[in-house]
Order: C-alpha cells, then sequence, then structure tokens
C-alpha cells in the first residue's frame, strides 16, 4: 500500500492537544480582554454624547460597570493561571497528549 509523507510546515508550534488546548486559552484571554476594552471605550463615548438625557447615561453606566467587570474576570483568570504554573511548576495543559493507536 503507498504512503504519502506530508512533512509538518516549520512554523506550527502546535504539536499535541495540550500545546492546542493552552494556545487556545491564551487566545481567548487576549480576544476577552479586548472585547472589554472595546466596551468600555464604548460606554465612555455613549456617556459623553448622552446630551444629559438620564436613560442614556444610566445606559452607559451599566455598559461601564460590565465592561470593568469583564476585565477583572479576565485579569483574574489570566493571574490564576500564572498563579497555578508558579506554585505547582507546571505547564497549564501544555503536556497534554493523545495516545497513538500503535
Amino acid at each position: 500500500m503507498p504512503t504519502i509523507n506530508i512533512p509538518q510546515p516549520t512554523s506550527v508550534r502546535i504539536t499535541n492537544i495540550g500545546s492546542l488546548i493552552s494556545s487556545t486559552i491564551g487566545l481567548v484571554l487576549i480576544i476577552a480582554g479586548l472585547a472589554a476594552f472595546a466596551f468600555l471605550i464604548w460606554g465612555g463615548i455613549a456617556w459623553i454624547t448622552s446630551g444629559g438625557d438620564k436613560s442614556q447615561v444610566e445606559a452607559a453606566q451599566k455598559r461601564i460597570q460590565a465592561a470593568i467587570v469583564g476585565l477583572f474576570i479576565v485579569f483574574a483568570a489570566w493571574a490564576l493561571m500564572l498563579l497555578i504554573q508558579g506554585f505547582f511548576g507546571v505547564t497549564i495543559l501544555g503536556n497534554i497528549s493523545l495516545p497513538t493507536p500503535f
């Protein structure tokens, strides 16, 4: 039976499922932080452009509060990952690999 050898690209750093999950977690934290920052800016602009309308000011304040809570959650998750890595001396999900069938 013929076989085909496909070389792995040299720029790929994901070699197992643990690396994939670790990269995904890092990407999700970055996207969540950027989204929370964007909501913070959006709330500030909405507050500035509200023109003194009480309902618009309250909506902008709620948006800003939600963004601050979101940023806190993102940074807390990041700090918790670093704390676990430092305390236990492990890489979060970095060394998990699936068993091969042969």
